[in-house]
C-alpha cells in the first residue's frame, strides 16, 4: 500500500507550490499553541482557491486559553483545518485538490475528504516513527487508495 502511494511523490509545480504556501500561511491563523494546521481547497483547472481553513474551535465557541492548553479538552472541541475548509467549500469541493500543511490528514479528516468528493490530496510526509501519526497515516492512505483519491506526499 505505502509503495503505491510513494509513487505519487513528486516535486511541486508552480501552482501546487503556491497553494501549499497558502496552506502554510493559513495555518498561522490558528490559535492552537501547539499545532497550527492550514488547508486550501483549490480547483487546479481554473487555478482558483475554493476555500481555506485552519484548526480551531467551532464558530461562536470561545478560544479560552485553558481549553487550548488542555489537550484532552482541546481534542474534543477542535475542528481540523481540512474539515473547516471542506465545510466552507460545500459542494464546490467536488473534484478539487486539497492542500494541507504542515501535517498529513488524519483518518477522521480522511473520511470527510472522501465524502466531500476531493480527487487529490497534497500533504507533507507524515512522521511514521511516532504515534498517532503512524497509525493515522496508514488508515488515511488505505481509505484514499480504496476511494481512488490521489495522495501526493511532498517535502516542505
Amino acid at each position: 500500500m505505502v509503495s503505491e502511494i510513494m509513487k505519487n511523490t513528486h516535486m511541486l509545480d508552480k501552482w501546487d507550490q503556491r497553494f501549499m504556501d497558502l496552506a502554510k500561511f493559513v495555518a498561522t491563523w490558528s490559535k492552537d499553541p501547539s499545532t497550527q494546521v492550514g488547508a486550501v481547497v483549490a480547483n487546479t483547472h481554473t487555478k482558483r482557491v475554493v476555500s481555506m481553513g485552519f484548526n480551531g474551535f467551532p464558530t461562536g465557541v470561545d478560544d479560552l486559553q485553558d481549553r487550548l492548553d488542555n489537550r484532552e479538552i482541546k481534542y474534543e472541541m477542535i475542528v481540523h483545518a481540512e474539515t473547516n475548509a471542506l465545510l466552507f467549500a460545500g459542494p464546490a469541493a467536488e473534484g478539487c485538490t486539497l492542500y494541507v500543511s504542515p501535517l498529513a490528514p488524519c483518518a477522521r479528516c480522511g473520511v470527510v475528504i472522501i465524502q466531500a468528493g476531493i480527487k487529490r490530496v497534497v500533504a507533507p510526509f507524515p512522521d511514521k516513527k511516532k504515534e498517532p501519526w503512524k497509525t493515522q497515516s496508514v488508515i488515511s492512505e488505505q481509505m484514499f487508495k480504496e476511494a481512488g483519491i490521489v495522495l501526493d506526499y511532498v517535502e516542505i
